[in-house]
This record gives structure tokens, sequence and C-alpha cells, in this order.
């Protein structure tokens, strides 16, 4: 069942929401990290941590979905090339949405920061990385099914920075230019945020009213952000997704170790 409602919600909060989620959503088309404006705003609405999870999940379907769709119709990214990997990277987000109810996730916060800033600092100094299509390094079949169930658990069970963690995956395992790993990265996201919301409506943690205000503004912002995607580029992509990394980084840090 979908939460129906949260009490003494103000009633200026609907707009604010709908705000929130329009500059989500184009920051999230572009670089990822998205979620870490979106759930703080509802968790100082005083949404119960499993509840906002949950929430965020409805937005981010409407945000991911959208970014998807529109790299899929400029030809960015082909959803039969990738569909092996939306099946895994569903699987691996039920999986981690199952156990995240049961399960506080703290742990992982812990040590997921390492390997954000070793992501950074790996592109800051490749400024050339990820320009143009390099040879795979693995083929599509292992990395679908190994990287799809690992960042799909992941999403399913924390979620911040599975954006970054897929971009550089398709860089370096399928040897992508960074705007076309950005394009295959909304793919997958939609996929694990899709089955992910399913598993929290299922265990009534959504509330749908405040899911789909944000989820408009998702639509908006998305469709906005994957169309400067491309027609700028990976120059336009790096600084943004390097500066969203060390924002996730830092969040990260300051919730696990105050």
């Amino acid at each position: 069942m979908i939460v129906a409602s949260l009490p003494n919600l103000p009633f200026w909060s609907y707009p604010a929401m709908f705000g929130t989620g329009l500059v989500a959503g184009f920051v999230d088309s572009i670089a990822g990290g998205g979620g870490l404006i979106t759930l703080p705003v509802l968790l100082s609405f005083g949404f119960p941590p499993k509840l906002a999870l949950g929430t965020n999940k409805l937005q981010a379907t409407c945000g991911s979905g959208s970014a998807a769709f529109h790299f899929a119709q400029s030809k960015a990214v082909s959803l039969r090339e990738c569909g092996w990997g939306l099946v895994f990277t569903g699987v691996g987000a039920a999986l981690g949405t199952v156990l995240v109810q049961q399960l506080n996730p703290n742990f992982l916060k812990q040590f997921i920061p390492i390997i954000l800033v070793a992501l950074g600092l790996y592109l800051v100094f490749r400024p050339r990385f990820g320009e143009s299509d390099v040879q795979p390094r693995v083929g599509r079949g292992v990395f679908y099914a190994a990287t799809g169930l690992g960042l799909g658990f992941y999403d399913g069970f924390l979620g911040p920075g599975t954006g970054s963690f897929w971009c550089m995956a398709f860089m370096v395992g399928l040897g992508f230019n960074m705007t076309k790993a950005t394009a295959y990265t909304k793919a997958m996201n939609f996929a694990s945020n899709l089955v992910s919301l399913v598993f929290f409506a299922i265990g009534g943690q959504v509330l749908l009213a405040a899911g789909v205000t944000m989820g408009l503004g998702q639509l908006i912002g998305a469709k906005v952000g994957s169309g400067m995607v491309l027609a700028r580029g990976t120059q336009f992509i790096r600084p943004i997704f390097i500066t969203m990394v060390l924002a996730i980084t830092l969040k990260l840090l300051w919730d696990s170790w105050r």
C-alpha cells in the first residue's frame, strides 16, 4: 500500500517541493546527485527516514525516466543494447530495497566516501579521460551482470553517488565517452529507481502527493538538463560531475562521522 497522507505539511511545502524537484532533475540528468538535494528537503518537512527514501524514489523515477526518454529519443542510448543491464539492475535494486527496510545502511556511509574521493581525483588528474570512446575492457554480458547487480543493489539500499559510479563504470568498463556514459547511466538509474519504488510502495513507504509534486518538477528539470548534455557534451558535464562527486562525499562524511 502507498501511504496516503502526512499530517501538518504547511501550505507552501508543495511549491517548495516542486521547485526542489525542478533543480534536482536538472542536476541529476547531467551529473547525478539529485538525491543530495531532495532527501534533505523531505526530511526537513518531518518525513520519517524510510518514508523519505520511498517518496524520494517516486520523484527520482520521474526524473530518471524523463532523462532516459530524451536520451533514447535522441539516439544517445540504445535500450535494446543495454536490455540485460536494465534487468540485472532491477534485480539488484529489488534486493537492496528489501534489505534496507530491515537494516541500518549507515555502515556503508563510512567507506563509500573513500571510493568517491578516488573517483573524483582520477577525473581531476586525467582531464582527457572520457573525451572519446575507447576499447572496451570487459564484455557487455559480464559488465551488465556484475555492475547491474552491484550498483542496482547499492541504489536500492543506500543510493548517494549511484549515478557517478555508473558513469565511471561505463567509461572504464565499456570505454564510453562521458556524454554517452551519462545517457546510459540515466537508463540504469530509471530501472533501479522504478523497481525500488515498487518495493517501497508495497511496504507503505511512499507519500503520493509529495512524490508526484516533486516528480513533476523532475520531469521538466531532467528534460532541460539532458538537452544541455547532448548539446554541450563532455566539457560541460565534467566540472558539474566532479562538483557533485565532491558534494556527495562531503554529505556522506558529515552524516557518518559527526
